[in-house]
Formats: structure tokens, sequence, C-alpha cells
């Protein structure tokens, strides 16, 4: 299978995704020539090269098909890098219009810098595809939030049941973790920088091609306007601050994502059935199955992505003023995280979106423990009537009967003569002890 091939047959959780297309060979040979054709056309504007040096390189630029990349990525193998044959192609296709401008391809600068830049551009792109599902998966759970701010259901801690909760405050919740991303991925994608330092990061060439030391501030500010791509102070050739914090904030994305997939793979379980997909996926060999497909897809995401970071924040000890192998170690894991992360919120998008929420099976499962989950509440409010050292003894007592005996607590308790003037029945009803969640729900929606 030739490079550049992304039908993802072992990656179901991006395959197909936005950010499929968005990361694969060919999405990232156009970036690594749009940068550059912004390259030329910076300098040109600031006097350093012909316009219509910039306008040959631009057209020969502008189509990537033109170029063959299972070529290029064979030809990489001899420099290392895409970049050294992709520059000889592209010199070759602007000379073929006219000689006289084949010079200005690549002028000044280093195949790290064309690298750099191309990978900016494609985090850039994919995050903004990644953005646009956060915010489906945003609407659908506040949606959810809202319309099932009085649901009542367990809330567990540490697998077990603890006091009542409600639908609407988890949903809150997720929907939480999920905008903490988007403002992760969106500050990040505002920062990404173009990449302009030449041979060692001092920017010599571009003086060497008669660019005025003043000038090089300028002509750093019109690459990164060129490439839309934010400016940045020095070249960051070993300075890799720009991809550990892209690597941070993916990283947090998809576990972010993958809280929202744990509890629904939980919730989903035959003998819990709180919620389901709106669309499970089959089996192979069980005709009954539907299973939790997009939940699995996200926290498998979630799992590898912290591997992923690692990578790329082991990375940041790059020795010189260029690397050798520690920039080369980013490529992969950072495309792979950014496809990650991409197929992620595309399947958040659509769980949150079909996502079934069964509230008769949450108020059943309040009854499970035979009113043991507001134990909380019946020490509080029985310590004042039998004092607080005799409340918890009624109530630890009372408790291993109901669960011995197969019995409801609060029937227990009503055999206690010093009980027969309190309203066991309401303080037992869970769907009454639910504190502060829909108060918190309501401050957790008026975020925006």
């Amino acid at each position: 299978m030739p490079p550049g091939d992304t039908d993802g047959l072992l990656a179901p959780g991006w395959a197909g995704s936005p950010a499929a297309s968005a990361t694969g060979d060919t999405a990232f040979l156009q970036a690594l020539l749009d940068a550059e054709a912004a390259l030329t056309r910076a300098q040109a504007s600031l006097g350093l090269a012909p316009a219509e040096a910039a306008a040959a390189v631009d057209a020969a630029a502008s189509d990537g098909a033109r170029f063959d990349v299972h070529d290029l990525a064979l030809r990489a193998r001899g420099g290392g890098n895409p970049v050294i044959p992709l520059v000889a192609e592209l010199t070759a296709a602007v000379g073929a219009v006219d000689e006289a401008y084949a010079p200005y391809v690549h002028r000044g600068a280093t195949s790290q810098d064309i690298m750099d830049t191309a990978m900016m551009l494609v985090a850039a792109r994919t995050l903004d595809l990644v953005l646009a599902d956060l915010a489906r998966t945003e609407r659908a759970l506040a949606r959810h939030a809202r319309e099932h701010r009085n649901t009542v259901m367990p809330g567990r801690t540490l697998t077990q049941h603890a006091v009542p909760t409600t639908f609407g405050l988890k949903a809150a919740g997720w929907r939480s973790l999920v905008l903490d991303a988007r403002d992760r991925l969106q500050a990040v994608r505002d920062a990404l920088p173009a990449q302009l330092g030449g041979a060692a990061g001092t920017l010599a060439a571009f003086t060497a091609y008669g660019a005025a030391s003043a000038d090089v501030g300028a002509l750093v500010e019109a690459y990164a306007r060129e490439v839309g791509l934010a400016a940045p102070v020095l070249p960051w050739h070993a300075l890799r601050t720009p991809v550990a914090d892209l690597a941070g904030a993916l990283t947090f994305a998809a576990g972010a994502l993958g809280k929202t997939a744990a509890d629904v793979l939980t919730l989903s379980r035959t003998e819990i059935r709180e919620l389901s997909e709106g669309s499970g996926g089959g089996s192979s060999a069980m005709p009954h199955k539907a299973n939790p497909v997009r939940a699995t897809l996200i926290a498998a995401a979630a799992r590898r992505a912290p591997q992923l970071a690692a990578t790329l924040y082991g990375s940041l000890a790059a020795e010189d003023e260029r690397p050798a192998g520690a920039w080369h170690a980013e490529w992969e894991p950072l495309r792979d995280l950014l496809r990650l992360v991409g197929g992620a919120a595309r399947d958040a998008a659509e769980l949150a979106e079909g996502l079934q929420v069964h509230a008769d099976a949450m108020r059943a499962h309040l009854d499970l423990t035979h009113g043991l989950i507001v134990s909380e509440r019946l020490s509080a409010e029985l310590a004042p009537v039998l004092g607080r050292a005799r409340a918890k003894e009624l109530l630890t007592r009372t408790a291993e009967r109901a669960t011995a005996e197969n019995r409801p607590l609060v029937e227990l308790l009503a055999e206690e003569p010093e009980l027969k003037d309190v309203d066991l029945a309401v303080l037992a009803d869970p769907t009454q002890y639910t504190g502060s969640a829909g108060a918190l729900t309501d401050r957790a929606l008026e975020r925006r």
C-alpha cells in the first residue's frame, strides 16, 4: 500500500472522519507547498523577490496532485525529510515556466522551517474541524442537562451506590469537560506559529539575499501573515513549546471525551442500561448485540493519547540549534494525536446527539439497596432526634438487617419506638435527596 493511504483499516476511531483527510499525506504535502509559496510571497511583499516569482511559485504549488507523494516519501530517505525532494520538484516546476524565477523557491529557508510550518498548518486545519465537533457535542450535552435537570439516578463512588444525583448534573459535568477541552484547543490553535530561522536560527541567509537586519522581524511577520499562523518571537527549531502545548491540549481533549465514554460504557451495560447509544454497533456472532461502539472508540483514543504525547514531551530535550532525531520523532505521533482526537470528537458528537436516556431504569435502581442510598440523609436527620451516637448505631444495625433480610430500610426503622413521630417515608425518598444538583446544573449551563 503506497504512502498517502488514509483509509484507516485498523483505525476505525478516525477512519472517514474530517480529521483523516486533514492529516493525510496529501494534505501534508499541500501544507508543505503552501508554506513554500507563502515564503516567496512574504519576500516579494518586502521587495526581496519579484512579484512575478511569487506568482510563479504560487501557481506551481497550488495543486499538490501534480507531485507524486509515494515517490517523495521514498526519496525523503535520502535526506531524512520530504522537503528536500519536494524543493527539487517545485523548483523544476517553476523553472519550466520561467528559469529566472526558479532560484526564489525555498530561498533562505531550511527544511525544518517548511516542515514545522506545514505541521502547524495541518494542526490548525485539523483543530478547526475538532472545534466544530466539540461545539456539536457541547450543544447536545447542554440539551441533555436541561431536559434531565431533575431526572434522579444513583450516584456511584468506587463502583458502588453512594447518594442520589441527577442525570442532568452528570451531563453538565461532561459538557464542562468538553468546554475545558475547547478552551485549551482554541488557545493553542490561536498561538500556532510559523517557523522561520534559516540554517541555524539566525536568518543569516535572508540578509545575504539582501534583507537588512532591521527587516528580519518584518520578514518573519510577513511570512506568518501569508501562511495564516502566529509570528514567533524566536525561531523554535530546538525550542519546542508549540509542539508540547499542542500535545498537552490534544491529550487533555482525548481524556475529557474519554470520561464521557467511560460513563456511557458503564451505564449502558445490559444489567444497568440507564443509557444506550442511539445506534449501537452489531456483532459478527451475536445477533442481539447493540454495542456502544462510539463510546468504545472514544475510550480507545483516550488510552492511546498519553503515550503519543510522551514522545512529544520527550522531544523537548533537543540538542543544539537544530536537533537530530528529536524533531524527526515528532511527526508521526503528532499526526496520530490529531487523528485520534479528530476521530474522538466526531464520535463524541454522534454519541451525544443520539444518546438515549432511560429514566425509568435510573429510578428503579434507586431502590436496589432497599433505601441505603439515603442513609447519609437519615443519619443527619435522626441525629437531633436520637443523638449522634445512637443514630449511627441504629442505622448501622438496621442497614445490615436490610441487606441480610432483603427488606426496606425504612420498614425496619419504622419498628423503632423512638422514631414513631418521624416521617420516615419522606426522609427515605431518594428523589428528594439530590442536594444542590439542580442549582449546580443551572450554574454549569451558564457557561458559554
